[in-house]
This record gives structure tokens, C-alpha cells and sequence, in this order.
């Protein structure tokens, strides 16, 4: 970490980790569950996802995301929405009701499934739900006609991932690592690789995430797994080595959002953590160090995706290219301190002539150098085939 970091976020505005999992019933919730409520089919061809577009008539969209990911001034407004609405004419009603994975997921599984109107015409996911919502036939293909800035500007380590092969369902909004986190002063050595946290004197110290979705890239990533193709010999190896943790008590528990307070009191010494968390960790304690693990590191991200029968789907895509020019990029990246999935928007910031902002373009959990890039990898999607028999091992390890 660099000794300079971004400025500290307001008291009490800790982003919310929006990988989290809320549990085993959550996560298997797909097509059995759907029919289980009376819905005779989860899939949708994709003859019965679009709609008539209204776009040319209508100059509006609904943008559904989680709190606290987007730029706000000192007033409330958001300036790059604001910016979208005064150089298109189209407005944006921008509602911050994604709170989870999987309850949005449930939220909108009845709506998509029979094919009536979603109410929105953006929503922000994790990718390795986009891969389930994807493989449902829930939401639209994007016109990379109307994306000419993501075309010339998308992260190309963002851009084929196994949950959508080419993005031509989904587009990054912000991206992040999962990697260490632990505190270096207390700890009194460095952290390199995740089979350092199975050092005796962390006995108890270590904490892991509750989510099987969340935990298990980093931990095959540890036994040279490829997790943009792992098999389940890859996961249940990794998840016997946890196994044999929490049978010693190595483990201290395993979490959610809450890793972040374990870490800062002093609880735990070392956890995986997210990137993102980490930028603000560090900044309050700068004794809190963050690493990509020699082994690598699983970079993921959050994205875009137009679900079926928006009815304003060319307006969505072009919000969507909006916030793929540099300068606007870089206006949401000083914000959110995420991964920037635009790399052009760090020499923006650089170039700024702003203290904090050129601070920024330098940090590495923002726009990552590139040797840690090269030890970053995505992971697949955990099959629909595959996540019962998984969930099921990985449940009976963390409690959950």
C-alpha cells in the first residue's frame, strides 16, 4: 500500500460488502424454488425477454443499485447522473433498493420469470450472480452498437469473463479483489500467501467468509486451481483444508460484512477481505495491510445488466456508455474507491491539478499495477448442477 491513501469516508458510511451471501437457502434458490411457488418455468427464451422500447418517446430509465456506490455532492445531487441527464435530455430515477444478492434476486425471480414489467431498466449485480441471472434467460443482450466507450475503454482484464464469454449481457460498473487483509503491526511480519494464515500463531486469529461463492476462489486459488474452470476435486480440496481448520479451532468464525469490525478491534489478525473495504480500513488504521496472495488473488466486479421487458432498454445502454468516458469514470472512481474498470481514468485524475484525486490515480486498489494484475484471476459461476452437493459440504463446515 502506498504511504499516501484516498481521503477517509464520512463517519459511519461504510460501504456495504455486496458480496455477502444471506445462506444455504438463499443460494440455491433457482429453478426448483421458482416452480416451487407456483411458476411453471424459471427459464425464458429469449423470444419472450424484450419489450416494445419506448425509448424515442420517452426520455426516462429506472437505475436500481446498492447504497452508497455512486458520486453525491455536498447538496445530495449526483453529478454524473445529472451531467447523463443534461446532455441527453433523458432522466434517470436512481433508487438504491439492492441491499443483497440474493433477496434482490428473489425480489425480482417472480417478475422476470412470468415475463411482466421489471419497474427498472438498470440493475447493479455481482458477476457470479450475473451468471445465474444469465443462464435463466433473465435479462437482455446489450447493443454493443450503443456502447462505443466500453468497446474502446473496458478493462480488457474485465472484458471475457467465464460468467459472460464477450460481456454481451453485462458491462463492469465498479470491480474489486478478494485478497488478505490482517494487521501488520500486531502480527509483526508480512502476510504473503493464504497458507500463511495457517501459521500456529494465528491460531484462532483468522476469519473466513460464510459465503461459498465469496470464500472459495481465493482458497482453490491457494492449491493452483484455474477458477475460471475449476472442478469439483478443486473445491472440495479446498474445502477439506478449511475443514481440518475449524476441526483445530484455527479458524475463529466465519463472516459477512462483519469482518471488517473483527479485523479493527483487534479480534482477528488476518481475514479475506475485499479490496474495497480495505481502501477505507487503512485509511483509519494504517496498520492494516492488504495483499494479493502469491498465489493470486480473485478479481471480480459488479455489473450492469438490462433485465427482460425494460421498456427503455436503448436509454439504459446509452447510461451505460455514459459512465465509459474517462472523465466520468474517473468522477465515480474518486467516489466510490472501487476498482475503476476504465484504466484511461486514471491519467484524468492525474491530471486533475486536485491533491486527493492524484493521490488516487496512484492507488494500487483502484487502478492495480501490473504486477498485481498478473495475479489476478476470475472465476466461473458455481453451476446450478453442481452448487446443491457444494453448498451442502460447505454448510455443514461454516454453520451457516
Amino acid at each position: 500500500m502506498p504511504s499516501t491513501t484516498p481521503t477517509r469516508r464520512p463517519s459511519g458510511l461504510r460501504r456495504p460488502t455486496r458480496r455477502r451471501v444471506l445462506g444455504a437457502t438463499a443460494g440455491l434458490f433457482g429453478t426448483t424454488a421458482l416452480t416451487g411457488c407456483g411458476i411453471p418455468s424459471a427459464y425464458v427464451d429469449e423470444d419472450r425477454r424484450s419489450a416494445p422500447d419506448r425509448s424515442e418517446g420517452e426520455k426516462r430509465l429506472g437505475f436500481s443499485n446498492w447504497t452508497q456506490y455512486i458520486d453525491v455532492d455536498d447538496d445530495g445531487g449526483r453529478p454524473t447522473l445529472d451531467e447523463f441527464t443534461e446532455r441527453t435530455g433523458i432522466k434517470v430515477t436512481y433508487t438504491e433498493d439492492i441491499n443483497d444478492n440474493d433477496e434482490f434476486f428473489g425480489k425480482m425471480g417472480p417478475v422476470l420469470t412470468q415475463g411482466t414489467d421489471p419497474g427498472r431498466d438498470l440493475m447493479v449485480v455481482s458477476d457470479w450472480m450475473v451468471g445465474r441471472y444469465i443462464g435463466l434467460g433473465w435479462v437482455q443482450a446489450v447493443d454493443r452498437a450503443n456502447l462505443p466507450n466500453v468497446t474502446a475503454q473496458l478493462d480488457p482484464q474485465l472484458a471475457d469473463p467465464a460468467v459472460d464469454p464477450g460481456r454481451r449481457h453485462s458491462v463492469p460498473w465498479q470491480s474489486g479483489i478478494t485478497g488478505i487483509a490482517y494487521n501488520r503491526k500486531e502480527l509483526g511480519r508480512e502476510l504473503k500467501s493464504v497458507s500463511d494464515l495457517w501459521a500456529p500463531d494465528l491460531k484462532g486469529r483468522v476469519t473466513l467468509f460464510a459465503g461459498l461463492d465469496e470464500a472459495l476462489g481465493l482458497l482453490m486459488l491457494s492449491h493452483g486451481a484455474d477458477i475460471a474452470a475449476f472442478t469439483e476435486d478443486d473445491a472440495n480440496r479446498a474445502m477439506d483444508l478449511v475443514q481440518r481448520m475449524v476441526d483445530s479451532r484455527h479458524v475463529r468464525r466465519f463472516t459477512g460484512n462483519d469482518y471488517t469490525s473483527d479485523l479493527a478491534s483487534g479480534a482477528a489478525l488476518a481475514c479475506q477481505a475485499y479490496s474495497g473495504d480495505a481502501v477505507q480500513l487503512t485509511a483509519e488504521n494504517p496498520d492494516i495491510a492488504f495483499v494479493v496472495p502469491e498465489e493470486g488473488g480473485e478479481l471480480w466486479a459488479e455489473s450492469l445488466l438490462i433485465p427482460n421487458r425494460a421498456v427503455h432498454k436503448r436509454n439504459a445502454e446509452l447510461l451505460i456508455d455514459h459512465y465509459y468516458q474517462p472523465e466520468v469514470a474517473a468522477e465515480l472512481a474518486a467516489a466510490v474507491q472501487y476498482i475503476c474498470p476504465v484504466p484511461a481514468a486514471r491519467e484524468v485524475l492525474a491530471a486533475s491539478g486536485d491533491r486527493e484525486k492524484a493521490e488516487l490515480a496512484e492507488h494500487p486498489l483502484v487502478f492495480p499495477t501490473e504486477e498485481m494484475r498478473a495475479r489476478l484471476h476470475t472465476m466461473r459461476d458455481v453451476t446450478s448442477a453442481e452448487r446443491p452437493a457444494l453448498h451442502k459440504v460447505w454448510s455443514r463446515i461454516t454453520g451457516v
